[in-house]
């Protein structure tokens, strides 16, 4: 299984693992290299593994990032 995010990035697969030397957002807590991620703490404060399990999943938060970059996470985390 890929090693998702927890909005879904398919983190092995992702340009920043090398560009950034980024470890996945699991890994840093949600400290990415751009800033802390929204998504990433939203899932911490619910107590959650990632959005595929939220009762508003997909919210509109999510579907606007997937709009604008890495489309596929949603899809990703209907797989989980």
């Amino acid at each position: 299984m890929a090693n998702y995010s927890v909005c879904g990035i398919d983190c092995d697969a992702c340009k920043f693992r090398e560009e950034q030397s980024c470890a996945g957002c699991r890994a840093i807590q949600g400290q990415v290299f751009w800033g802390s991620c929204e998504l990433y703490a939203c899932n911490a404060e619910k107590e959650q593994e990632h959005c595929g399990k939220c009762a508003e999943f997909p919210c509109a938060k999510l579907r606007e990032w997937a709009s604008s970059e890495n489309p596929e996470r949603i899809d990703n985390l209907r797989k989980l």
